[in-house]
């Protein structure tokens, strides 16, 4: 089995990243290489940095509300690149914004509550992706 290459991000002025480190060192012990980019990232910081690790999937954590705004923003970035990274986003999202997520694109939500089990499931059943990397 490959290892799975998960970026973390924290996008905007969301400033809570106790979850999002957490999130991390769990992905971690399941066997993925994470990547944490930190907080106050744009959707081109995010995208760049994505391909720059060449990752399988982007994880974004939201407590701020902003995830309407933030989260289209990154799947239209990755439009302009030429890209199509699975993005999973977790947090602080109404049940109504959920479906509007997947709308954009987004793989998959995990709302506040949610077994982050799941979410480490969810990564490993995702197929694997062609490298990014050109040689």
């Amino acid at each position: 089995m490959d290892t799975k290459k998960v970026l973390m991000t924290k996008m905007g002025l969301d400033g809570h990243d106790f979850g999002v480190k957490i999130l991390c060192q769990m992905y971690r012990n399941a066997g993925f290489e994470v990547v944490y980019t930190g907080q106050r990232q744009t959707a081109e910081m995010v995208v760049a940095a994505a391909i720059e690790e060449d990752v399988d999937v982007i994880g974004i954590s939201t407590l701020s509300g902003a995830h309407m705004h933030s989260v289209p923003l990154t799947m239209e970035e990755q439009k302009k690149q030429n890209i199509d990274i699975p993005v999973i986003v977790g947090g602080t999202i109404p049940p109504a914004d959920v479906e509007k997520l997947k709308k954009v694109g987004v793989a998959e939500v995990f709302p506040t509550g949610t077994d982050a089990n799941m979410s480490i499931e969810f990564i490993k059943k995702l197929p694997n992706r062609k490298s990014l990397k050109r040689g």
